[in-house]
């Protein structure tokens, strides 16, 4: 099996980020590195033809908080975010998500209409499970969309744990939805629709059973 598929979706989701939420230019290996760390972690924890046996989880803090901050950042422009978030990105660019979620929660309750601080939440929650979405992190992302329904980052940042966690088809739904509600004229959605094309593409391919080529 080669993972040329599993490469290919992280590049659309890079294009994603960088076209759509413009991340910067500096950014742009580390979100690389991070996508392409989940979709692979997913290509061998996903594959039946692999014995079932415990690995430690290997990951650098540094590309993968660092990436998702940055990312997140890239969505809300030059305003700086609250106090909160600014001193949880900082521990979540260590690697110390925990902390950082702890910090994210106060600032949710001081403020719980700060849509950033809701992602930010989100995305710290599920790098302290690894990868894995618990219902906090599916409420935080729940929640910032509600607060902004017509930002495509709730949405963007859940797909993308919902990617590395190993649910395409929980991701493939909510993104189609997200397709199906947008604008005519939004920008991101011709974006979206074809990383939705290439993750139908990788499903109905590991559907098949054939080896992906």
């Amino acid at each position: 099996m080669t993972y040329l598929p599993i490469i290919l979706l992280a590049v659309l989701a890079l294009g994603f980020a960088i076209v759509v939420l413009r991340l910067p230019r500096s950014a742009w290996t580390l979100f690389a590195a991070a996508l392409v760390f989940g979709l692979a972690g997913y290509a061998l924890q996903g594959s039946p033809g692999f014995g079932g046996s415990p690995r430690a989880a290997v990951e650098d803090p540094d590309q993968t908080g660092g990436a998702l901050v940055e990312a997140r950042r890239s969505l809300f422009g030059p305003n700086p975010p609250s106090s909160y978030v600014t001193m949880a990105d900082g521990f979540a660019r260590q690697g110390q998500f925990a902390t950082a979620a702890g910090i994210l929660r106060s600032g949710v309750d001081a403020d719980p209409n700060d849509t950033e601080a809701w992602i930010a939440l989100g995305n710290a929650l599920v790098q302290h499970a690894d990868g894995r979405l618990s219902p906090a992190a599916l409420y935080s992302y729940a929640q910032a969309r509600k607060l902004e329904p017509d930002s495509p980052g709730p949405g963007f940042f859940l797909g993308v744990a919902m990617i590395r966690g190993g649910d395409l088809a929980d991701a493939r739904a909510l993104w189609a939805d997200m397709i199906a509600r947008a604008p005519a004229d939004a920008e991101w959605r011709e974006q979206l629709q074809q990383r939705l094309d290439m993750l139908d593409a990788l499903i109905a391919r590991m559907n098949s059973g054939k080896p992906t080529e």
